[in-house]
């Protein structure tokens, strides 16, 4: 029940802070080309399948499962640190389904690949609060590292910064 508990505060703070009008100074890497072009356009299409199944969580939450690695590690800078694929799935369906999207700051995304492993993806986004369709959404940072896992591409860890 603790559990359960924190986890209804920090998926709570998380979306608050996603949603609030501050702004932050995050600069795009200027002149990023990426280290192996291929790999670069799958992981930006990973990108883009996940944060359209998260956008999309009251009709394909079952999607937006299936990209997470049974190991999942999630870093938040405010709201701490979660590993159960299920907690972070149950709060995703309790506070942001049908009430946050997130939008991606385009050409913000670099991705470098980890040898045997997969990539690790850098980029900027923002989260809109459909509650609040006038607040002005800060950019925030994100890490999110990708394996190859029996052929399919799992996220393993996130790292979100606002």
């Amino acid at each position: 029940m603790k559990t359960i508990k924190l986890l209804t505060f920090f998926v709570t703070v998380l979306t608050l802070l996603s949603c609030s009008s501050k702004k932050n100074n995050y600069q795009l890497t200027k002149n990023y080309k990426p280290d192996d072009p291929k790999l670069y356009k799958e992981i930006v299409q990973m990108d883009s399948l996940f944060f359209d199944s998260y956008n999309n969580c009251e009709k394909e939450l079952d999607k937006y499962s299936s990209f997470y690695s049974e190991n999942i590690e999630f870093y938040h800078d405010n709201g701490g640190f979660m590993n159960s694929k299920q907690e972070i799935v149950n709060g995703t369906q309790k506070h942001v389904c049908g009430k946050v999207t997130r939008e991606l700051v385009k050409g913000s995304i670099e991705v470098y690949p980890i040898n045997n492993y997969g990539a690790v993806e850098f980029g900027l986004h923002k989260f809109h609060n459909k509650e609040e369709p006038n607040a002005n959404p800060k950019i925030g940072r994100f890490t999110i590292i990708w394996k190859k896992e029996n052929g399919e591409w799992k996220i393993t860890k996130v790292i979100s910064l606002h």
